[in-house]
């Protein structure tokens, strides 16, 4: 091998490396080839961060250093340099067994690697990206939540922190029902420390590291020192129970690696790089569970956006991001600034309000999409105007080809949704909360999977307690509080003390019911020993006799029973996917780990409604944010506190660039919210952007005035609340909508009649055919079939419906 042989090999090396990412920026590419050391991502919204960690991740595995490297492992030869040359310019071929070796330089192995997200909808969309990417050698990459992958760590560990291999996770509704015990315990009011109260403090007490020991030496007043006292107790009978609830998950990580520095050496060994998405928005456990899992080869990339810290309630802290290149020192940065979703005068909108905050490291994002229309902006009369609104706009879409799908509806906080769901249900506008009552949180769900949970843990007192009278056995309070006594005295599970009961005469009056039911709970343990796990759970509601008694409560049984059904389908898709490795734990742990935002279902055409902060990571043709008014958003709290009013413009900011073509912001005269109606001022994140950027929308209401104007001559027509063209909403005071009327409809006989066979034409949906009338409460319900949508149900005094000649 000659010397220019080996540059002329080193050069067609690059080139095709090069080429494997060719449709990325150049930024990007920096990123990608930077493999050894800290590297510190600044990701701005829009700019393909997941794609810069599926690719950095690809040329891990697939290239390692070989991009910035001058070693070749292999002998350069002519015909070697001539099938390089080949594959750079056809640029799609694979190489040679013998070439592919020549291509590597200390590459990582998959099983090396752990990525680390937020969601489990972020860790699968990884997960196949790297599939498509690398083929079967993906499926040894540990791409996770950081949740996940300390339940992995302490499924292998739990023991030598004193839990069993088989713990239980607890929910938000089982923490509070253990806390609740302990409140009993300890004579403690409620309602002088709230339940979820204490709850919130605990958790942020091990955000921050902190045992009830530690919590103890920085309490100062009295309630701070009850809750140290409510903290030692629960810690301990999640002990007893062999149980963690979600915040306990890292914070035992960590502090099994802080005790037992072998446990730390071995997970050090085994993952040689770490990366770590949404960076901003870890904690100081989570940060310190990344430093120790780093400290090993100390390759750690973090990719984040400190404009988009928005999760200090939860325990993130900005200063992770910000202080990276003090915890690791040498840090290399790298700015992704170009974005590839919005068009400029949305990027420029958010550039405007975000770089009035002090506390972010510098960053400008731009586009190559256009400039695209200017932010649009509508002053309502009130939460009704404003719904009507949005509702016009979407239908307007709708005529030009959108879905509705395409339209987000963002707000502060979820009290605003009332409003535009209360509009939209009357109006027959399909429309989805995200972030409401999850599946897993149903009553008839929870009972099932408790069974579950005592199978798999014998010691989870908790989930017994809410099962063993469910359905009714004669198993009473007093006789449950009596078994978790004789436990606690014995130091053993009410399991246990159930198989005995005969035994204590303060269980003598329901020692048969109790027997009874360990005889059961023997025949479900036998049935998971040998049966398929979506079996068991068809045999967990069968001999249970949860299904005779939903069978007995009728329509309500039925839908009840339903959703059983959709549980032990949600099982086989688990079976199938996990296949030989499908396991009673392994699904719990699923299901405990599922977090609201994995439930979108984007391919359901129906109009999203979220708060900001769930709308993170999303992505919406048309967006609108309800509610820009100073003590709305920014709320009134951090209208007065510096480090708050930052943080709502880091919301503000995520709200303005999930959009990708249109941005809609509304404000509102007067607002009624919490029962109480309003005046704010305009929020001053609309002062912030540039006039020239902004678009007033006011066609809608100079058409209502002018239709006001005809009615009643050319006298002065005070302002009234909205009344949406077509749609038959009665005009009202604004008497009336302080004193907190819902909007009214038109008295009988002022809204055209509709019978079966009118062709109408609605504002969302297009042209339909009525097929039923049915008067009801004043109003009529219409059921119309679309030639777009099929079948629907609509109000006809509030639909924006209109009889076609």
């Amino acid at each position: 091998m000659t010397e220019n042989q080996q540059t002329q090999f080193l050069n067609l090396r690059k080139r095709y490396i090069e080429g494997r990412f060719g449709r990325l920026n150049p930024v990007q590419k920096d990123a990608v080839f930077t493999v050894d050391g800290p590297l510190l991502i600044l990701a701005g919204a829009g700019s393909g961060k997941t794609t810069v960690l599926v690719n950095r991740i690809a040329n891990l595995v697939r290239f390692g250093k070989a991009y910035h490297s001058d070693k070749i492992y292999g002998t350069v030869t002519a015909e070697r340099i001539a099938e390089l040359e080949d594959l750079v310019q056809r640029g799609s071929s694979e190489p040679s067994p013998e070439l592919e070796e020549m291509l590597r330089v200390s590459t990582a192995r998959p099983w090396n690697v752990l990525a680390i997200t937020f969601t489990n909808k972020a860790a699968g969309e990884l997960k196949n990206r790297l599939s498509d990417m690398l083929g079967s050698a993906a499926e040894d990459i540990t791409a996770s939540t950081f949740h996940s992958a300390c339940v992995r760590i302490l499924r292998r560990e739990a023991q030598v922190l004193g839990w069993p291999q088989a713990f239980t996770i607890y929910d938000s509704d089982d923490s509070q029902r253990a806390m609740k015990e302990v409140y009993k315990q300890l004579s403690i009011d409620d309602k002088f420390l709230p339940v979820k109260a204490a709850l919130s403090a605990i958790g942020h007490y091990k955000d921050k590291m902190l045992d009830y020991k530690q919590a103890a030496e920085q309490a100062g007043d009295m309630r701070s020192k009850l809750i140290c006292n409510v903290y030692e107790a629960y810690a301990k009978r999640l002990r007893a129970a062999g149980a963690f609830d979600f915040d306990d998950l890292i914070f035992h990580t960590v502090r099994l690696f802080e005790q037992h520095p072998d446990v730390l050496e071995k997970h050090q060994t085994k993952y040689r790089y770490i990366l770590v998405d949404e960076y901003q928005d870890t904690s100081v456990a989570q940060f310190e569970l990344v430093r120790q899992l780093a400290a090993g080869s100390g390759n750690i990339c973090v990719v984040g956006d400190d404009d988009q810290s928005i999760y200090r309630f939860r325990g993130a802290t900005i200063e992770n991001i910000l202080s990276f290149e003090e915890h690791f020192p040498g840090a290399k940065v790298v700015r992704l600034e170009q974005n590839y979703r919005s068009t400029s005068n949305i990027l420029n909108a958010a550039n405007e309000v975000i770089k009035n905050n002090e506390g972010r490291k510098g960053k400008t994002l731009w586009t190559e999409n256009g400039d695209g229309d200017k932010v649009h902006h509508y002053q309502a009369d009130n939460e009704h105007d404003e719904a009507a609104h949005i509702a016009e706009v979407i239908g307007e879409h709708i005529k030009e080809g959108a879905k509705l799908r395409d339209h987000a509806i963002l707000y502060r906080m979820n009290a605003q949704s009332g409003p535009v769901e209360t509009y939209f249900a009357r109006a027959g506008i399909p429309y989805k909360i995200v972030g409401g009552q999850r599946f897993f949180d149903r009553k008839e769900v929870k009972d099932i999977l408790s069974y579950l949970s005592i199978l798999a843990n014998p010691q989870d007192d908790l989930r017994l307690r809410r099962i063993i009278n469910e359905p009714a056995r004669k198993i009473g309070a007093t006789t449950v509080d009596n078994m978790a006594q004789i436990a606690d005295g014995l130091s053993c599970c009410m399991l246990e003390v159930a198989a005995t009961a005969a035994n204590y005469p303060a269980l003598s009056r329901a020692s048969a019911a109790l027997q009874k039911f360990y005889t059961m709970y023997e025949e479900l343990l036998c049935a998971a020993a040998e049966q398929p796990l979506d079996e068991l759970v068809t045999f967990v509601i069968d001999r249970t006799g949860y299904r005779s008694m939903l069978e007995a409560q009728g329509e309500e049984g039925q839908t009840r029973l339903e959703n059983l059904g959709q549980l032990i389908s949600s099982v086989k898709t688990y079976v199938d996917a996990k296949g030989e490795e499908a396991s009673l734990f392994g699904y719990l742990e699923e299901v405990a780990l599922i977090a609201d935002i994995d439930s979108y279902d984007e391919s359901s055409d129906v109009v999203v409604m979220m708060t900001m902060h769930a709308a993170k990571g999303l992505e919406f043709p048309y967006v609108f944010i309800v509610g820009l008014e100073d003590g709305i958003f920014p709320s009134e709290m951090a209208r007065y506190n510096a480090e708050d009013l930052e943080e709502e413009r880091r919301l503000c900011y995520v709200g303005i660039t999930r959009a990708k073509k249109a941005l809609y912001l509304s404000s509102a005269e007067m607002r009624m919210i919490f029962g109480q109606t309003k005046r704010n001022q305009p929020s001053r994140f609309l002062g912030e952007i540039d006039n020239s950027l902004i678009e007033e929308d006011c066609s809608f209401m100079i058409a209502r005035r002018k239709e006001q104007a005809a009615a009643f001559g050319s006298r002065r027509v005070e302002p009234v609340a909205p009344r949406h063209p077509a749609a038959g909403l009665g005009s009202f005071s604004r008497g009336s909508t302080l004193a907190g009327a819902a909007p009214q409809p038109k008295a009988a006989g002022t809204k055209a009649a509709f019978k079966p066979g009118d062709v109408v034409r609605h504002k969302v949906f297009g042209r339909g055919i009525v097929l039923e009338v049915t008067p009801v409460a004043g109003d009529t319900i219409v059921k119309i079939r679309f030639d777009t949508v099929g079948e629907k149900k609509t109000m006809a005094n509030y639909a924006p419906l209109t009889l076609e000649e």
